[in-house]
């Protein structure tokens, strides 16, 4: 199926004030509530990546785990979770860093990705690049290199992808809302 630019962004709402006053969150959940639009973006990835030379797929807490381990499933290769802290078992490593509303930190399994292994990450959507930044040093400190980060929406004014970029990261997204 082909990808169509404004029948995704059609399905994606904006919520205002949400999760803060001033924010216009940008909702992906109705993707999945509609075949049509989950088969458009979890095929436009997976013809963007059935070639490459990835070898992991990594993916952010939480609406980034759901287009994630459906590529990991079709490309055949590992998912591995960056999640909230505290809620991973076993030994982990954790990073904090800013939110554009506040400040969190993630964490992972020690020993889920080793120096070699070329990691897809993936999350919903690209706003500050906070959680991104914080996930590739995740995967970094571990030996792994990210071949790309790849996201559902860039909002490039917040300039997170730019900033990727500029860390010498490759950044792709499916669609962009630039100062709507």
């Amino acid at each position: 199926m082909l990808y169509d630019d404004f029948y995704v962004k059609s399905l994606i709402q904006t919520v205002e004030d949400w999760p803060k006053e001033g924010i216009s969150f940008r909702d992906i959940t109705p993707i999945f509530s509609d075949p049509k639009g989950m088969r458009m973006v979890v095929d436009a990835y997976i013809h963007r990546y059935i070639d490459s030379d990835i070898t992991h797929i990594a993916c952010i807490d939480a609406r980034g785990f759901l287009i994630a381990a459906v590529l990991a499933y079709e490309l055949q290769k590992p998912l591995i979770l960056v999640r909230k802290k505290g809620k991973l078992p076993g030994k982990t490593i954790s990073q904090k860093y800013a939110l554009e509303y506040g400040e969190a930190e993630l964490e992972i399994q020690q020993g889920s990705v080793k120096a070699g292994d070329h990691v897809l990450l993936f999350d919903d959507l690209i706003a500050t690049g906070g959680t991104l930044f914080a996930a590739i040093e995740l995967l970094t400190q571990q030996g792994a290199e990210i071949k790309e980060v790849a996201a559902i929406i860039d909002l490039p004014d917040l300039g997170g992808s730019q900033k990727l970029r500029d860390s010498n990261v490759p950044v792709y997204s499916l669609c962009a809302y630039n100062g709507e």
